[in-house]
């Protein structure tokens, strides 16, 4: 039996513009697109409400807070995945590149952090392989440059992993996104309890460790990439001299420029430019960084994220439609721009032949309101 859908009545965000009209969807494909206010007579009326492609998020570390609720509390993961599925689905999130840390730290008491991308990947796909999960999951490897065990962790993944994004990560205190080390150490004292007093010995631990690991780890991590036929992707660059570093490697992604220097020499050399959609809501980065919405205003943004907070990356979208005067562009930053850059091109524009991921919503006062998801036309919120 035919699978059919008409979403009508409905502010349709298409890719360059905000039509009134309807969207008809059979067996998981739309296939027709009309404007004005006639529908069928089995239509489901949207009321006026936007109808958007399915949102794409590139970068969250949400899973880890749902297998991690509080500190040493390691949630059942079974659990923890449906439950970061379900909340991402509720926030118009149609695809997921879900972050992974690769990379540990194991001889070190104060330093350490365990092993974890191998079983982590695992869970993630046997539970996709069974059906359980409302929206479409990939994985994002995050190459941890300052650690132990990248290199063995990365070749623990192949083939038929599917890899779709590997992200080069230089947690090194002093630069990037720790250049204050008053903030590297409130942040690491804060989340991992370690005490002031050892923060110092801590902190030439992970120099040492930078020194004589850190140029092979990052070689490896960019083979790696390669290997897995995946989008490699730079973080927290902040000056132009990493942006060329990163463009040697072939990166196609910045994520979370640190400063407006790196963003425009991202935009010189071809690479997009992702931000935190939380960044852009606040306002400024809780890190003290470059602003989102400073590197909106200069063109120097592509592709939103919602990083630590799922709901932020549709209120993040409307929010620059709003600074743009352009929903449809302000969108774009979390559907075409994001499926253009992975190479998804089955999805992210509502348009004929395209998969059926739709977020209906409106926005009341200024936040959006989402009122129905669809994942290749099914209804999954």
């Amino acid at each position: 039996m035919t699978n059919r859908v008409i979403l009508a009545n409905a502010q349709l965000v298409l890719p360059d513009e905000v039509v009134q009209g309807a969207v008809s969807v059979e067996d998981g494909r739309i296939v027709q697109i009309d404007t004005g206010t006639t529908h069928a007579d089995d239509a489901i009326d949207c009321d006026g409400d936007y109808i958007a492609p399915g949102l794409i998020e590139l970068h969250t570390d949400n899973l880890e807070r749902h297998i991690t609720p509080r500190p040493r509390v390691d949630w059942p993961h079974k659990a923890a995945i449906i439950a970061h599925d379900a909340e991402l689905a509720g926030t118009g999130i149609t695809t997921v590149f879900d972050a992974i840390r690769v990379g540990s730290i194991v001889s070190d008491h104060n330093a350490r952090y365990s092993k974890y991308a191998r079983q982590m990947a695992d869970e993630i796909l046997a539970m996709r392989a069974a059906g359980a999960l409302r929206i479409s999951h990939h994985l994002h490897l995050r190459a941890e440059i300052c650690s132990e065990t990248l290199l063995e962790e990365m070749e623990e993944f192949g083939d038929a992993d599917r890899v779709g994004i590997v992200s080069l990560m230089d947690h090194t205190p002093g630069q990037r996104q720790f250049r204050d080390l008053v903030k590297f150490e409130d942040y690491v004292c804060g989340k991992h309890g370690l005490s002031k007093e050892g923060f110092g010995e801590y902190i030439e631990f992970l120099y040492g460790l930078q020194e004589r690991l850190g140029a092979r780890h990052e070689a490896g991590a960019v083979k790696a990439a390669a290997r897995y036929g995946a989008t490699l992707a730079s973080h927290d660059d902040t000056t132009a001299e990493q942006v060329a570093v990163s463009a040697g490697h072939g990166v196609s992604i910045a994520e979370f420029p640190t400063t407006e220097e790196a963003a425009v020499a991202s935009r010189d050399s071809g690479i997009g430019i992702i931000m935190g959609a939380p960044n852009l809501v606040r306002g400024g980065s809780h890190s003290g960084n470059v602003a989102a919405q400073d590197l909106a205003q200069s063109d120097l943004l592509d592709i939103l994220s919602s990083d630590y907070v799922p709901a932020a990356l549709l209120l993040g979208a409307v929010r620059l439609g709003e600074l743009w005067g352009n929903m449809a562009r302000g969108l774009a930053t979390v559907t075409a721009a994001p499926a253009r850059y992975v190479g998804l091109s089955d999805r992210g524009r509502i348009a004929e032949e395209m998969r059926a991921d739709l977020t209906r919503f409106r926005v009341v006062g200024d936040a959006p309101v989402v009122r129905g998801v669809w994942v290749e036309g099914r209804r999954v919120a």
